[in-house]
């Protein structure tokens, strides 16, 4: 387990989003990924994204964000999540996505203590009472991880965006992602 003070939380600015680029990246897809055991290299090649994908995505709606955790000593990334507000019938909500380790740092506790920043600022920020995620199918120990962090199957599924990607090379053409949600 990881102890909180060793790390810096902060909300992402335009001047973090390469880095953020490169983490996510690192995490998810090619040889770096498979450091860890977050990676989609054997269905997805390409890139996760890209910092002008990131900003876009942060300009084109205000309750969009990206939280990033810093290593105190040495100021290096290890971590970063993407929050969005939204509204609907059943009040205020929140989607999770993007969430990332350093694949070197994996298996530290430092993705539930990024899990954990990301559920307060949705409370405490937006007033939110649940946050939303989906997880492409064939992860199962990732579905599993985000379980026994009381995330619970909604019964949706949500089809993969196929024709929106712009970095992204899918390897298979039968993925979607299950949704999952908490209440918080």
């Amino acid at each position: 387990m990881t102890s909180p003070s060793r790390f810096e939380l902060a909300q992402a600015d335009q001047s973090q989003l390469q880095e953020i680029s490169d983490l996510v990246n690192s995490a998810y897809r090619g040889d770096s990924s498979r450091q860890g055991w977050t990676t989609e290299a054997d269905f997805m090649d390409g890139l996760r994204t890209d910092p002008k994908r990131l900003a876009s995505e942060l300009s084109a709606n205000p309750s969009r964000t990206i939280l990033f955790l810093r290593e105190s000593s040495t100021r290096a990334m290890v971590g970063c999540v993407f929050l969005e507000r939204f509204e609907d019938e059943a009040g205020v909500g929140c989607y999770l996505g993007m969430l990332t380790v350093s694949p070197t740092l994996q298996d530290q506790g430092i993705g539930r203590l990024l899990l954990e920043h990301a559920e307060s600022h949705a409370k405490t920020a937006w007033g939110a009472s649940r946050v939303t995620l989906g997880v492409i199918q064939l992860r199962e120990s990732l579905m599993a991880w985000y379980e026994r962090r009381g995330y619970k199957k909604m019964g949706k599924t949500k089809p993969f965006p196929y024709d929106q990607l712009t970095t992204d090379v899918p390897l298979r053409n039968d993925l979607y992602f299950v949704m999952f949600e908490k209440q918080i």
